[in-house]
């Protein structure tokens, strides 16, 4: 179980990295992304992946 755990923080924290590093047509949608991933963990990680990659440059 630890191994779980040690594997959805590092998903985590490389989902963090992911929102960071990108480029946005503006900043305002990263600080948008990156709330959402920092305030909502589970669900943001999910919707980062499946929507926000996608809306980046």
């Amino acid at each position: 179980m630890f191994g779980l755990g040690i594997i959805g923080l590092a998903i985590y924290a490389f989902t963090i990295y992911d929102v960071v590093i990108s480029n946005f047509a503006n900043e305002t949608d990263k600080l948008i992304w990156l709330l959402i991933v920092v305030l909502v963990p589970f669900l943001g990680t999910i919707l980062w992946f499946l929507v926000g990659r996608t809306k980046r440059l």
